[in-house]
């Protein structure tokens, strides 16, 4: 049975009578930290076997292990021996931990909450074997789900099909719906529509492919039904707003999800005006039971705005935005990637640019002259190229240094420009279970010298780059056990291949574990306050199942959260 605890521990003054109040609220202001005192109460957890990383960023950062925490007001006090927690902490209230293990609260530093959540009651086509399977799967939900106007999924990935060819609208139009059905590729750079759909976006023969996008069409120039990248705008544009009550229960869904993962923190990779009003308010009403650095969508009219307003950071730290997601390219699996070279399995395609490189270069210098950070999509060389160049023009004319941009994925980058991530100073902001999930095409796409540059983690941390890990959910599942197993053995589930796919460019398990922790931390500016289980820092914790330095690598994937805690307070038991 899964318990998710969503109220939240009143101020400390409303439990004390009105003679005390005054007293109560010049302590915590003053930061009284006295254990077992009268303003506040302790809590040690003992019977443990505590990890952190500690220090620095990086690789100077160091593993610790303890046996006792204790935290109080949400803050962490001490994490070390249990004797010498007992000494100190007398006072406090005890709990054992059963012989559990505790690791700080993890971070997904690149999700989408939002799809999450709407992916969560929506046609999920994750793992279908065919076209004719993903058909069946869209006409059980149509059938279970009659007052739906539009059918929307997500997750096909033809590379897992026995042709691995785009699917087309014929297959669609056999369910016999008059209504729209849109459903995103896994990567979310492609959309497969019925005719309905076309007719909708009024995509004809004669409709030109826009700017960063394309539209599949067959030998006669007839639109197939797949439309790649910004072409999907022209059906997804009429796809009726989302109420905020709509997508508020598609945030409350997604945030217990990723609790029970164990998920505490999450960057969440481009959001517009409706999750900008949405989580300012839920952060001000106590709402957001996990913390959330928000990336503004870079491509909204509304982003000067936005960046003339500044940051938005509350006190208990549940909500920051201030950075800015913008885009190169596209996606690798439908090839959308931008290439210097066309791809190795289609000779005269490169790819796609979503943003052209001026209007990036532009919108580079406008995001750091506000002093925002720049995190940048780019997956294919030439798109990682063409960040690589704004961001460096953008420090010859004075702006952003020291902001800690990023690029998003870091996908497949020439050998000769992975040395200039470091010395651009940016992070790589990576997802683990991309490499094990594109095995299988990758190299199909880029041939076997340009894959060298792709998916390089270990290249990118013997540089010195900072790795923040996430999943990219929902392109892939959630969970940050996946992605530290594939981290540290390049492997699927089936621990397949055997060694491991590019096996020198593995992480190890401190490594993995410190990109979801504290590099991820780092890379949203909240390593002072998030990341690690240090004095003064929050007390973001989650109790596991299984030792992930002690068990064999290949059942890192198997570890069950049993316990989420954010603030020092429990908000998820297994």
């Amino acid at each position: 049975m899964h318990k998710i605890n969503r109220t939240k521990t009143p101020p400390l003054n409303r439990h004390f009578s009105t003679k005390h109040k005054i007293i109560n609220i010049l302590a915590f202001f003053l930061g009284t930290v006295i254990s077992g005192g009268v303003f506040a109460e302790a809590t040690l957890i003992h019977n443990i076997t505590g990890y952190t990383m500690t220090g620095e960023p990086g690789n100077q950062a160091k593993r610790k292990t303890f046996e006792a925490l204790v935290f109080e007001q949400g803050k962490v006090l001490f994490a070390g021996s249990l004797e010498q927690a007992s000494q100190q902490f007398s006072d406090a209230k005890k709990i054992d931990g059963k012989g559990r293990v505790m690791l700080p609260g993890l971070i997904d530093a690149h999700g989408h909450i939002l799809g999450l959540g709407q992916g969560l009651s929506s046609v999920d086509l994750r793992g279908v074997t065919s076209e004719a399977e993903a058909v069946e799967k869209v006409k059980a939900f149509a059938r279970e789900n009659p007052k739906q106007k539009w059918i929307i999924g997500r997750g096909w990935n033809q590379v897992l099909w026995p042709d691995k060819q785009f699917p087309s609208a014929v297959s669609l139009d056999a369910i016999k719906l008059n209504k729209p059905i849109v459903l995103s590729r896994i990567d979310g750079h492609a959309a497969w529509v019925n005719s309905k759909a076309l007719e909708v976006g009024k995509i004809t023969s004669k409709t030109l492919d826009p700017e960063g996008g394309q539209i599949i069409k067959d030998e006669q120039g007839k639109p197939t039904g797949v439309l790649i990248d910004t072409a999907e705008y022209l059906v997804t544009q009429h796809i009726p707003a989302a109420t905020d009550l709509e997508n508020n229960y598609a945030l409350d869904k997604a945030f217990e999800h990723l609790l029970s993962l164990g998920i505490t923190s999450v960057h969440d990779a481009g959001i517009g005006d409706d999750l900008y009003r949405l989580y300012q308010l839920r952060a001000k009403q106590d709402q957001l039971p996990l913390r959330v650095y928000a990336m503004l969508d870079g491509s909204s009219e509304k982003l000067p705005l936005w960046l003339k307003k500044g940051f938005v950071k509350d006190p208990d730290d549940r909500l920051s935005i201030r950075s800015v997601k913008l885009y190169s390219d596209g996606a690798l699996g439908s090839r959308g990637a931008a290439m210097i070279e066309p791809y190795s399995d289609q000779k005269d395609h490169k790819g796609l640019l979503v943003t052209a490189p001026d209007v990036l270069d532009n919108k580079v210098e406008q995001t750091l002259s506000a002093n925002f950070q720049a995190n940048i999509h780019a997956i294919g060389d030439r798109g990682n190229r063409i960040v690589l160049n704004a961001i460096e023009d953008a420090y010859k004319n004075g702006f952003g240094k020291g902001l800690r941009h990023r690029i998003e994925h870091t996908q497949v980058v020439a050998l000769s420009d992975l040395k200039r991530i470091k010395e651009l100073n940016l992070i790589a902001s990576m997802q683990p279970t991309h490499a094990t999930s594109d095995m299988n095409m990758a190299e199909d796409r880029v041939g076997p010298d340009r894959i060298k540059g792709a998916y390089a983690w270990r290249t990118l941390l013997d540089q010195g780059t900072i790795i923040a890990s996430g999943s990219d959910f929902p392109v892939e599942l959630a969970n940050p056990f996946h992605g530290i197993h594939a981290a540290v053995t390049r492997q699927n589930h089936e621990n397949q291949p055997k060694g491991g796919w590019i096996p020198e460019q593995k992480m190890t398990r401190t490594e993995a574990f410190r990109s979801f922790t504290l590099d991820a931390a780092f890379s949203a500016h909240q390593d002072n306050v998030l990341g690690s289980l240090e004095v003064g820092k929050w007390a973001d914790f989650i109790l596991v199942d299984k030792d992930m330095f002690e068990i064999s690598e290949t059942e890192l994937w198997k570890i069950k959260v049993l316990e989420t805690w954010v603030a020092g307070k429990k908000v998820f038991e297994k």
